[in-house]
């Protein structure tokens, strides 16, 4: 696996990484990783990897969109000193322009996306050795929705970033497009952006196949 003893492992996004976690930090006792995909990665990584003692902390906060976490880059990111940097961000971003269309101010256009997320890598790659990029997503099957298709469109620049900054890179709808086939995407998420804790468990298994966590480890 791509994770050494004693490293330490930062999440952080919008609601979907969030999950109730504990502020101002998510790590601790008491449920304090959220309810999350964060939490899942925890578990198994403890329960098949115990001797590694992998350090998880959540710095989701429910609502950002990219910009959000600039803002916040030093103090819940930089500050920290991960070893390992996981980013995933862009649902609300997306989402404003179609739940709130008429307020401009809250969306996040695709060059301003792109942008402000390859200045965040680009910022803490020097820093940080080990990143990991993962795509927004919607649970729409139908790949014409309008929202979908503009959810593409993110994960694809997250994709380039991913890239042109030899970063490592999880694709998330990949990843529930898979289950969609066989699943209405309301049991994955009600709303189509919020996941069931059945979400959860493919966007953390998508995580860990890419840091190649071994599933049969003895």
């Amino acid at each position: 696996m791509l994770l050494h003893k004693g490293q330490k492992l930062l999440f952080i996004g919008d609601s979907i990484t969030d999950c109730d976690r504990a502020k101002p930090a998510g790590e601790g006792l008491f449920g304090a990783l959220g309810k999350g995909y964060v939490s899942i990665v925890d578990a198994m990584l403890q329960a098949v990897y115990p001797e590694l003692g992998i350090r998880v902390v959540n710095q989701g906060i429910s609502g950002n969109n990219v910009v959000d976490l600039q803002t916040r880059w030093q103090e819940d990111v930089l500050d920290h000193n991960p070893d390992w940097l996981s980013i995933m961000i862009g649902t609300n971003d997306v989402w404003r322009q179609y739940d709130t269309p008429f307020i401009k101010e809250w969306h996040v256009y695709a060059d301003k996306y792109e942008t402000t997320l390859r200045s965040l890598v680009e910022r803490t790659k020097p820093k940080v050795g080990n990143l990991v990029l993962m795509t927004p997503f919607y649970l729409e099957s139908n790949e014409q929705d309008a929202m979908r298709r503009t959810m593409d469109e993110y994960g694809a620049i997250v994709k380039k970033i991913a890239q042109e900054t030899g970063t490592l890179f999880i694709d998330t709808q990949a990843a529930f497009n898979v289950v969609l086939k066989e699943l209405y995407a309301a049991t994955l998420a009600w709303d189509r952006v919020h996941p069931t804790q059945t979400g959860h468990v493919v966007l953390a298994r998508a995580f860990l196949n890419k840091v190649g966590f071994e599933w049969n480890r003895s």
